[in-house]
Order: structure tokens, then C-alpha cells, then sequence
């Protein structure tokens, strides 16, 4: 999920003002790789640069697993005195049919082929239920690490999520203590048994348990987002790296990067590095260390490699892939419709094309409704023009959501909006049919809409407070998800088992092919 980029430069920023890093004095003990990925999203074959499926005929194409597992073997095998470890950061789930199909099975099993070491759960490992969680816990040959979650209350997790995990290599002690945004209970489906914790005084407990058992170098593996681990390299103790995930941040000498691999940020007790490597496979870190017998970071020599098709692909990895492949083919292959024109995945700030298809199909897909209400973050892929898959379509809604129905009085309607544009940028930021609005991005949160208008028998009326208007949503956000908590508390009459969200968008294509999405003027700056 894509987050907000106008904070991330400006904390980049500041990070980039601090003191630069002065040169340690010790003589290095160790030398040791960290091999980083973050972010997957189930692109287990190569994508466009849009994060869409592959098609060469229309650009370069990216990534892919078997072509990362080579790459991580090459890493390996080029590690400075042998010494390696492999980290992933989270969000391996939710992106493609892989994960829609197979529900986590295809990311343990490549996961294990790559040789993961250790992985930190992120928001998307909880989208379907700790259960889901559990049997790709079962399944990998790795931990999961998360200090910031409290897991005892859980059964289908307790004593499968681990808090940090200490690995010998090349003389080096290291620590790896994982980290999970505490947003997961309002972005994701967690359920109501597991708690999330403040990463910083989980780390800080973490640290100090940790090295009871002698000097470590310590590695936060961290799906919080590049501010959240600016903040954290400042303000935590005894942090020597941070390998970061959640923000989709390309960090390296890379055109369109917001910053160098590493990042090194003044702690209060040390330089920590921060790295990330971008999204959905279309690249792999590393960063090499230099340490001291007491675990600091002496030195360091980091880069961001992308995973072009030039590339060569492991072979075991991608029989893999083509074995959890053959039972997508069909699926993926059947043609629901027709696009007149490319739909751009641009949603998160502004109204869209293709949420306004989306919007429209939920909109015919309830009868009676008067509104639909799509989050932005649910909305995972662009379409292309032409001929449009089942495929495609669930690449765009790979959650599996099934579309919820609610009767919600227009004062409420007002406050669900209110929270859609509380977090430009966010996935919560709403897409909409049946209604049009306008806003001010600058005006404080729970301030920033202006007049909305509803629209009946073909007239625009202005919204009224009391009035109930009938509301089709997705069942994640009528269950409270994305911080939309007056859709579950404020709801008359709710209805959360409608079909398939994917199925009413296929639907919708096939019915009024071709389709000539565009943007209309129903979100408005003010």
C-alpha cells in the first residue's frame, strides 16, 4: 500500500540534515550481509513498472520470484567473508490470484526455497484472519517476527509469532527484532484477540532482553513505514539497522529513489542505517557491515539492484511458481469485458476512473442504493485498455471483500466521508458514486469537507443530516475497517454477505463493455 509520500520526503529530509556518520576507530570483528526484500503483494511472476501483470509489447517488465531467488543466491554468493542473512519485511500477501487462490501457500513455499531467514508479519499477513496466518506460519521454515504484537490471546497464533530471533554468522551476533504497524487492526482483519503494541517501547524491551545474552548487532525488521523508522532510528536505543518495509520506499542510486541505501540517521546512542527497496518484487537490497566485537556498526556499503528481465531465474523457484500457476491459467483467461481506455491506479487523493468504475459497479450491484463507497486502498492494480480478464479484475480487488449494504442517516454519511479524507494519500480516501463532494486537502482533519450533494431521480440534492439514505460499501470498511467505525456503529439495517465484490465489477464489464470510465467531477477541490 502506498503511503504518504509528501511526509515521507519531508522526514527524509530532516533525517538527511542530521550530522553525517563519523568513521569508527575499532577494528572490525565481522563482515556480514543483510539481503533484503519487502512488499511483495504476491507478484510471484514480473510486472510492469505500474505493478500491473507483464506485457513486454507494452514495456519494460520487472521482478518475479524465481528471478529474485537467483539474485538472492548471487548475493549470497558474493558476501563479503561468506556471512549472510536473508530478511523479508512483510506484506508477502494480497496483490494476485496467487494469493487469492492459494492464501499464503505460494509465498511460504518460494519463501523457503530463497532461503528467508526471518520475516516481520506486515498489515496484509492478517487480511484474511489469523487462521491464514497460522498455516503459513505452519508452513515456513523461517520465524516471524513481531515484538509488537501480543499474540497470548490469540489461539490460532499464540507461540507462532515471535518477538526477535539472534543468529550467529561470521563471528557476528545478530539480533533480529521484527515490527508491525499498530494501524493493522484498522487497515486489515485481525481479529479481536491480538494486540498491537507501541513499536518503540517493543523494540526498547526487545533490545534490552536481547542482549542480556551478550554484544549484538541489532536489525529492527520493520513494516512501519520509511517515517515511522525515522522516527524510531531517533528516539530507540541500541539500533544499528533498520530493514523497512510498509511505504513501498525505494531507497539507492536509483532514478526515482527518495533517498540513499543506506539512510543513516544520528540515534541517541549511534548511527543507524535505514534501508527499504521498493514494492512488488521490482527490486532486492543489500547492505554489507563492517562490526565491532560489541556488535556496532563500524562500516557500511549498501545498494538497490533491480530485478530486470536481462536477469537469470532459479530454476527450482520458478517450477514453483508454475506448479501454483496451472490452476490460475483458466481462471485468469476468461474475458469479462472491454475498457475504451487505460484506468491508472491514481486514487489515493483525488477522485478516479477506476474508482468510479468500481463505485458504479457496487452502485448497480445493490439495488435501492442511493451511494457507494470504495476505499482507495482497496483498489491494488490499474486496467488496461481492451480486453479485460477475470484476471486483471481480481488483481485490482485481490481482498476477496463481498459487498455490504446499510441504511446510514446523512449526518453519518457526512462523518464516514470525514474520515475518508482525514489521511490523504491513505487507503482510506474515498472513491464514490451516487454522490459528489468537494474538499480541502489544507483545512484540518475532520474540517476538510465542504457541500456533497446526493444524487435522486436523476436531480443533485444536497445532502441532508437527517435523512436515512441506503449505502452499499464493501464489507471490510461496514465492519469498521479503515478507521470508517461510524459504518459499523451508526449502520441501520446492515447486510455484510452481498456476492463478491469482484464478481459485480466482472459482472458490471461484461453488462456495458465497452467501458468509458473517466473522471467526472464527483470529488472537487475547494
Amino acid at each position: 500500500m502506498r503511503k504518504t509520500p509528501i511526509s515521507r520526503r519531508a522526514a527524509l529530509g530532516a533525517a538527511l540534515a542530521l550530522p553525517a556518520l563519523r568513521p569508527g576507530r575499532a577494528q572490525a570483528a565481522a563482515r556480514l550481509r543483510l539481503i533484503h526484500l519487502n512488499d511483495l503483494h504476491s507478484r510471484h511472476e514480473p510486472v510492469a513498472a505500474s505493478g500491473a501483470a507483464c506485457d513486454a509489447a507494452r514495456g519494460p517488465c520487472f521482478g518475479g520470484s524465481a528471478r529474485i531467488a537467483a539474485a538472492i543466491a548471487a548475493a549470497r554468493t558474493e558476501a563479503p567473508g561468506g556471512a549472510h542473512l536473508m530478511l523479508d519485511a512483510g506484506d508477502q500477501f494480497m496483490g494476485s490470484l496467487f494469493y487469492t487462490r492459494h492464501r499464503g501457500a505460494t509465498e511460504a513455499a518460494v519463501l523457503n526455497a530463497q532461503g528467508c531467514d526471518a520475516m516481520a508479519p506486515g498489515n496484509h499477513e492478517f487480511d484474511h484472519g489469523p487462521e491464514t496466518l497460522a498455516r503459513f506460519a505452519d508452513a515456513a521454515r523461517f520465524p516471524l517476527l513481531s515484538a509488537n504484537i501480543d499474540a497470548a490471546a490469540e489461539p490460532a497464533l499464540a507461540g507462532r509469532l515471535r518477538p526477535w530471533s539472534a543468529f550467529a554468522r561470521g563471528g557476528a551476533r545478530v539480533v533480529v527484532i521484527g515490527l508491525t504497524t499498530p494501524s493493522t487492526p484498522t487497515v486489515s482483519s485481525p481479529g479481536p484477540r491480538l494486540r498491537f503494541t507501541d513499536p518503540a517501547e517493543a523494540a526498547d524491551r526487545a533490545i534490552a532482553e536481547a542482549r542480556r545474552d551478550g554484544p549484538a548487532t541489532v536489525v529492527l525488521l520493520s513494516h512501519l513505514g520509511l517515517p515511522a523508522d525515522l522516527r524510531l532510528a531517533q528516539a530507540v536505543r541500541g539500533v544499528d539497522v533498520i530493514v523497512g518495509g510498509h511505504s513501498h520506499t525505494l531507497l539507492g542510486a536509483l532514478p526515482g529513489a527518495l533517498g540513499p541505501a543506506p539512510t543513516v540517521v544520528d540515534g541517541p546512542d549511534r548511527a543507524v542505517r535505514i534501508v527499504q527497496a521498493g514494492a512488488l518484487g521490482r527490486y532486492l537490497g543489500r547492505l554489507d557491515l563492517d562490526v565491532a566485537a560489541d556488535g556496532r556498526v563500524l562500516a557500511h556499503a549498501g545498494a538497490v539492484r533491480e530485478m530486470t528481465m536481462e536477469l537469470p531465474e532459479d530454476p527450482a523457484v520458478a517450477r514453483i511458481v508454475a506448479g501454483f500457476a496451472a490452476s490460475l491459467a483458466e481462471v485468469r483467461a476468461r474475458v469479462v469485458g472491454r475498457l475504451a481506455a487505460e484506468l491508472p491506479l491514481e486514487c489515493r487523493a483525488r477522485e478516479c476512473a477506476l474508482g468510479n468504475l468500481v463505485a458504479d459497479a457496487m452502485l448497480a450491484g445493490a439495488p435501492g442504493a442511493e451511494v457507494a463507497l470504495q476505499n482507495a486502498g482497496g483498489l491494488r492494480a490499474p486496467l488496461r485498455a481492451g480486453e479485460v480478464t477475470y484476471g486483471d479484475v481480481l488483481t485490482v480487488l485481490p481482498f476477496g471483500n463481498a459487498l455490504a449494504t446499510l441504511a446510514l442517516r446523512g449526518a453519518d454519511l457526512r462523518a464516514a466521508l470525514e474520515n475518508g479524507l482525514s489521511q490523504p494519500m491513505a487507503g482510506r480516501f474515498p472513491q464514490v458514486a451516487g454522490l459528489r463532494f468537494a474538499w480541502d486537502a489544507s483545512a484540518p482533519a475532520g474540517q476538510r469537507l465542504g457541500p456533497v450533494e446526493v444524487r435522486r431521480d436523476g436531480r443533485w440534492e444536497a445532502l441532508e443530516p437527517e435523512r436515512v439514505y441506503r449505502v452499499v460499501t464493501n464489507d471490510f470498511l461496514r465492519r469498521g475497517g479503515d478507521g470508517y467505525a461510524v459504518l459499523r456503529d451508526a449502520a441501520l439495517e446492515a447486510y455484510d454477505n452481498g456476492p463478491l465484490l469482484e464478481e459485480v465489477v466482472a459482472g458490471f464489464l461484461a453488462a456495458n463493455s465497452p467501458v468509458r470510465a473517466g473522471v467526472e467531477g464527483r470529488i472537487a477541490a475547494r
